[in-house]
């Protein structure tokens, strides 16, 4: 580890220039400097932006009060005393269009949220609340789920909001959404009255409600999109786009802005609070970092590398939180691929995963700024099982277990790929700490995202680096990782080739469990099984650091998905 800790200092510096262009899971969204992924966005590589003694809430969290707390103890816009401004917002992330059926991501949902109000919404401990739906029923057997919706909700256009645009919102969703398990479950929606959506289910699927949050369900009109034309590049996803939320449209200019207006006659009184959000679409973090302080940006979607967060966190003008994504559930793993020869050898994953000094690369890597990841399912997550093997590092036991896996001190040779450029500084120090091991290990750099993703999707592959997202349930987001049935799908799919019935089996029947204590069991079995064999090795779970400065009041921290959330109960202390 010597030569690797004299690299320290040059490569971390390296790492914060580079992670300024981290991008996400998979929505299509890409940092304004750079040209957009061929996969996805914002959204898991999807996951690109974030318990070890920090939690959620670690200390480096600065959100003491002055915000929220005011916004809770006088309500909504202050009681009424503060309505009006405008609220800057600066963003390093390009959507590529703005209807969140059939894109997902980060990117495209911070403003798709303001344009569009979906089903529910979702407190800070996962209670699902009303919103366009406000009551709903789940039938005893699971198969049905039941939505009331307010009565008085129109769009954009004054036309109504009826359950034939949720129905054809969540049908819209099903066949076009990257996310397949959100909606797979759904035979068809009944609409027996304009205010009564039935959702008819072939299995219980308790992600469901989960599933109608605003990033994942926006309600978008039928008599606009279903004209017959190809719904993931029609032309209203970005041209004149007619929404049903607290904010409307009225510029667009991709890369650049995004202004959205207070929709008056949105259908929650009294809100939203602000006549105006601009979104600035700013390529350097450096800069947004700068408006914050200067007071011409108000709130930041994304900060950038650590020393952007750091400096903020030592201005008292500016408030600083990772709270509210919990949701998100980021994780920054090393996949193997099994059926490569070698690592094909459950010993030699488990001894990789023993050489491995997590809590070096939060420390050192990281500054301290994301929390140790042990499990497929994230901390934050009410199914995260803390009993796994967390594969804390040990150098004697990864040695010993090679030995039995029949390789000798420098016999085995691997490669290892990452995230271009973000994630070498990752992909660097696994090299070193492999090698205190006797792992011979080289970088394979791809010159660009697609090259990566195009070799992990098709398994040309040793080992990765790569970001995956939770997206709030197992359902959504873990189980695509790990299916027999989901290998060779594209990439954020099953890259590791992993194939276990059992797990099979306890994911199938987790995903339809609706008694929350036997589906926690049901993921802790799987922890356990794919903690033993290792085809993943979680390294870190990088937090979604916001700041704001303190004239934002109720900013979206009280919530699961944090700036995937609407802002109609934002407004400013000015």
């Amino acid at each position: 580890m010597k030569k690797w800790r004299l690299l320290v200092a040059v490569l971390a510096v390296f790492a914060l220039v580079a992670a300024a262009c981290a991008s996400d899971d998979d929505d299509g969204a890409t940092p304004a400097t750079t040209a957009a992924p061929a996969a996805d966005d914002m959204d898991d590589g999807d996951d690109h932006d974030e318990d070890d003694g920090h939690d959620e809430d670690d200390g480096h969290d600065e959100d003491d009060g002055d915000g929220d707390d005011m916004a809770a103890a006088h309500g909504p816009c202050n009681d009424g005393a503060n309505v009006g401004g405008t609220l800057i917002i600066g963003s390093t992330q390009v959507p590529r269009h703005l209807n969140g059926t059939v894109q997902s991501g980060y990117a495209t949902a911070v403003p798709g949220t303001q344009l569009n109000a979906s089903p529910l919404l979702y407190d800070d401990e996962y209670n699902p609340m009303p919103y366009l739906a406000e009551s709903w029923e789940v039938a005893d057997d699971g198969l049905s789920v039941t939505l009331h919706l307010v009565q008085d909700a129109v769009f954009h256009d004054g036309m109504p909001i009826t359950s034939a645009d949720v129905a054809f919102s969540i049908l819209t969703a099903q066949a076009h959404h990257p996310f397949k398990p959100m909606f797979a479950p759904v035979t068809g929606v009944d609409t027996p009255d304009e205010h009564t959506a039935v959702i008819n289910l072939s299995q219980p699927h308790p992600a469901i409600l989960l599933a109608m949050s605003p990033g994942l369900l926006p309600v978008i009109p039928k008599h606009i999109f279903d004209d017959g034309q190809e719904l993931p590049t029609h032309p209203r996803n970005t041209e004149d786009f007619v929404g049903s939320g607290p904010f409307r449209l009225v510029e667009y200019e991709a890369g650049t802005i995004i202004r959205m207006e207070r929709f008056d006659d949105f259908f929650i009184e009294g809100a939203p609070c602000l006549d105006e959000i601009v979104m600035q679409i700013i390529p350097d973090a450096t800069n947004i970092v700068l408006g914050l302080e200067n007071g011409e940006i108000d709130l930041s979607v994304t900060l950038g590398p650590s020393a952007n967060v750091l400096r903020l966190m030592e201005n008292e003008n500016v408030t600083v939180s990772s709270d509210g994504h919990e949701a998100i559930g980021q994780i920054q793993w090393l996949e193997m691929n099994v059926d490569d020869p070698a690592l094909s050898d459950k010993r030699v994953r488990q001894a990789i995963a023993y050489a491995i000094d997590r809590d070096f690369m939060i420390d050192a890597l990281d500054q301290g700024l994301t929390i140790p990841a042990t499990s497929g399912i994230v901390t934050a997550s009410p199914f995260h099982d803390s009993t796994v093997n967390p594969y804390d590092r040990d150098v004697d036991q990864a040695k010993a277990l090679l030995a039995e896996a029949g390789y000798g001190d420098g016999d085995l040779s691997l490669t290892i790929d990452y995230i271009p450029p973000t994630q070498v500084i990752y992909a660097e120090y696994v090299v070193q700490a492999l090698e205190d091991v006797g792992i011979n290990v080289e970088l394979s750099v791809s010159p660009d995202f697609p090259t990566w993703a195009g070799r992990i999707a098709g398994r040309d592959y040793q080992m990765t680096i790569n970001n995956v997202w939770n997206w709030g349930d197992p359902v959504i987001g873990v189980h695509r990782s790990y299916l027999s049935d989901n290998i060779d799908q594209g990439i954020w799919t099953n890259n590791t080739g992993y194939s276990n019935a059992e797990v099979d089996r306890i994911l199938a029947e987790a995903g339809q469990e609706l008694d929350a204590g036997r589906r926690a069991a049901l993921y802790a079995e799987f922890q356990q099984i794919v903690s033993d064999e290792v085809p993943i090795y979680y390294l870190t779970t990088p937090q979604f650091w916001q700041a704001y400065n303190p004239h934002v009041q109720d900013p979206p921290t009280r919530t699961i998905w944090g700036m995937m959330s609407p802002m109609h109960e934002v407004w400013l202390d000015r």
